[in-house]
């Protein structure tokens, strides 16, 4: 096993701390884990290495999709109800 050393302001620090805490681990299991889910979650990303894998992207993309975007007064309409009201749709 090998140890390295982070460089951590102490506010950032106590906030992973305190973190680690409420999920009953300790700072260094909570560090070791968080490092991992990034790994992971960056290996599950394709990378898009040319014009041709960018491509096949947005054709997905659009493939994927069956609704049309609204028009921006719709999209308005919805923000200025969610102001008045203080709700969100999302």
């Amino acid at each position: 096993m090998t140890r390295i050393h982070v460089p951590l302001d102490e506010a950032e620090k106590e906030r992973f701390r305190e973190q680690a805490e409420r999920e009953g681990k300790s700072l260094a299991a909570w560090l070791r884990e968080a490092a991992r889910d990034k790994l992971a979650a960056a290996e599950r990303q394709p990378a898009i290495e040319t014009v041709d894998e960018l491509r096949a992207f947005f054709a997905a993309c659009t493939a994927r999709e069956t609704r049309q975007e609204p028009e921006w007064e719709e999209h308005r309409r919805v923000i200025e109800g969610s102001i008045r009201s203080g709700a969100s749709d999302s």
